[in-house]
């Protein structure tokens, strides 16, 4: 028996080496096999299977007595097996990217087939057509042997697909920071793909536990704070952030120690981007300033944001923005019934519809191109999409120029009588929730444009309040990258060799970037029950001039040296800071550590909020600027607004 086992076991390896030796020749440099040829070598296996069971359990003499037995279970083996394995999907799998759940596959469908055709052998057995005496052993020898033959010759498939991949001229050495799912995922790209160029070399992780070990035999060789050593010290052409969820701070020390080494670094994308569902996880970008300044991902309340949006027909006003088209792809994520995109630049909107299609070809996405300074319009719209859910971001948001003597009744028709005609036309379409998009510029507003969203902020919360329905504010500091802001600018400035202009070396912001900003608004939206003004967790606020600094040292540049930085002066209506409320408004924490009710806002909601509407109503029909802003200096609480 001992003899019969390792001639049966040489014979399977030589067999091995030389069909793996053919097929990554025939097919390298990336091994491709039809599923027919698989089949070919299953009906081989079964055959060797069940041929190696009497081996293994019988002497050599006693193999010719056994012969019809053995004939008999082959054919049997052979007419159950194969069908078996089909319905399971054996036949329809690449095997050049098998994993484990193949692996379980593969253990079901083998244990079946054997049950089955064991169960066979043993009818046939107990009916007299096969001599008596048969081992029966020899059924769960056949079982073991083709888990192991059938699962083997399934993964020589990808571990030669592998060697081909990892042999085709690879050339630059990755570091891969984090050692989590994220970076085995990056790791396995790299092996698999002949289109990605590099070679993992090792991990860094700053788990103690998994100090010293192995993933897909990459070495995971330190902590985040040995990066700069390591670089030193090891050959490495490129350095990788695998941590989806890493803080911004331990990006920004990474990022500086690729810097001083003068190692290109690059990052899979943050946690919000991929909420946002427009970024695969294996899609790796430059560091960017969001990355910089990226905070630690917060919990999401899924039944919540499912009750809210799932089989709701959902309106987005201006959804060829930044905000607004954001919203669109993360409200996709929740199956609504329709989303309804309305703006009024058919551009940006076409932009935003084809890529939502693309990205959600089974949703129903109505592009609008509509003005929602058009109260006709809009109650048009209203009566033939019937939304349910509303998410107002439409706005004119550019402070020095609403603050042009030229555009201050643009700022009012838009930003206040545009808001006014939504609510109206939501109220009298029975529209449930309203979520009104705000900024901290309303808050002791210094400009014409944050009295403006001061007075839309009244307007919604007031129908919200008289009414009893969910029309609730959301307000937030600056978005990183949105259209016109600060970082395309510095981008632009950057790429033309300088200067960067700032207004003053103190200038400071809250920022926070699109897709945290708009997880938050959904949250928030979602908490509504009607007139509550909620106010996101900006963090602290960032200096103007360091996000500066930071933007050139990621073009590879360095501050002063490379690239001058000059100060303009701060521009009317700017604030050196921020607020995101007044210091006598009280605020609540939610239920969510990242969201903030404010208590007692019952000031903004004053009898006098329809008549001063009206009168700047009156005002931007004749183009009174100078009068516009003094109604609004004297009308909205807490507003500063110099004459234009």
């Amino acid at each position: 028996m001992g003899n019969n086992c390792f001639v049966l076991l040489f014979f399977l390896k030589k067999l091995c080496a030389l069909c793996g030796e053919k097929l990554l020749k025939k097919n390298s440099p990336k091994l491709r096999l039809r599923n027919r040829y698989v089949l070919i070598g299953d009906l081989l296996v079964i055959v060797i299977s069940v041929m190696g069971s009497f081996a293994l359990r019988l002497d050599t003499g006693e193999l010719p007595f056994y012969s019809p037995a053995i004939l008999a279970m082959i054919v049997v083996a052979l007419a159950i097996k194969t069908p078996i394995y089909y319905f399971f999907g054996l036949y329809r799998r690449m095997w050049i990217y098998a994993s484990i759940s193949e692996l379980k596959l593969i253990a079901y469908a083998v244990t079946t087939a054997s049950i089955a055709t064991s169960g066979a052998m043993l009818l046939l057995l107990s009916a007299g057509f096969i001599q008596p005496g048969m081992p029966r052993s020899a059924l769960g020898i056949d079982w073991l042997l083709s888990l192991v033959l059938i699962g083997g010759s399934r993964f020589t498939l990808r571990l030669l697909a592998e060697q081909g991949a990892t042999s085709n001229g690879k050339s630059h050495r990755a570091l891969i920071i984090g050692a989590g799912d994220a970076g085995a995922l990056v790791v396995r790209e790299m092996q698999r793909s002949d289109k990605i160029s590099y070679i993992p070399v090792g991990f860094l992780d700053d788990d103690a536990s998994k100090q010293k070990q192995e993933i897909y035999g990459v070495p995971i060789i330190g902590q985040l704070d040995d990066l700069e050593e390591i670089l030193k010290n090891h050959q490495v052409d490129e350095v990788i952030f695998a941590i989806p969820s890493l803080p911004g701070k331990f990006v920004r020390t990474a990022s500086d120690a690729c810097i001083k080494a003068d190692i290109p670094f690059r990052t899979m994308p943050g946690i919000y981007e991929l909420l946002g569902g427009k970024i695969n996880v294996s899609r790796l970008r430059n560091v960017d300033i969001t990355d910089l300044l990226r905070r630690p991902p917060t919990r999401t309340n899924e039944k919540l944001l499912g009750t809210l949006l799932k089989g709701k027909r959902v309106l987005v006003t201006g959804a060829g923005g930044s905000i607004g088209s954001e919203l669109c792809r993360q409200i996709s994520r929740w199956n609504p019934e329709e989303v309804i995109l309305l703006g009024h630049g058919e551009n940006s909107i076409y932009e935003s519809l084809m890529e939502l299609q693309e990205d959600y070809p089974t949703l129903k996405f109505t592009p609008v191109i509509a003005d929602i300074r058009h109260p006709e319009r809009l109650e048009r719209i209203f009566s033939q999409t019937q939304p349910q859910i509303i998410f107002h971001t439409a706005a004119h948001k550019h402070v020095p120029l609403m603050e042009a003597r030229a555009n201050i009744e643009e700022a009012i028709t838009n930003n206040v009588l545009g808001t006014q005609h939504l609510v109206n036309a939501a109220l009298a379409a029975d529209v449930e929730r309203l979520v009104m998009i705000s900024t901290d510029k309303a808050v002791a507003p210094s400009n014409v444009y944050g009295a403006t969203k001061r007075l839309a902020e009244m307007l919604v919360l007031a129908a919200g309040k008289q009414s009893s329905r969910a029309f609730t504010v959301v307000r937030f500091g600056n978005v990183l990258g949105s259209r016109g802001s600060i970082i395309p600018r510095f981008k632009n400035q950057i790429a033309r060799g300088g200067p960067v202009t700032i207004t003053h070396p103190d200038m400071e912001r809250f920022f926070m970037t699109i897709p945290e900003a708009v997880h938050l608004v959904l949250q928030a939206g979602a908490m509504g029950v009607g007139g509550e003004t909620f106010v996101l967790n900006m963090g602290e606020p960032v200096r103007i001039l360091d996000l500066a600094k930071d933007l050139i040292r990621l073009s590879g540049l360095e501050p002063e040296e490379d690239i001058d930085i000059i100060f303009t002066g701060i521009r009317p209506g700017e604030k050196m800071t921020e607020i995101l409320w007044e210091s006598e408004t009280s605020y609540d924490q939610t239920n969510h550590p990242d969201i903030f009710q404010l208590d007692g806002d019952e000031k903004l909601v004053d009898t006098h909020l329809f008549q001063l509407v009206g009168h700047l109503a009156t005002l931007s029909s004749t183009g009174a600027a100078d009068a516009i802003v003094t109604a609004l200096d004297e009308g909205v609480p807490g507003a500063e607004i110099k004459s234009a």
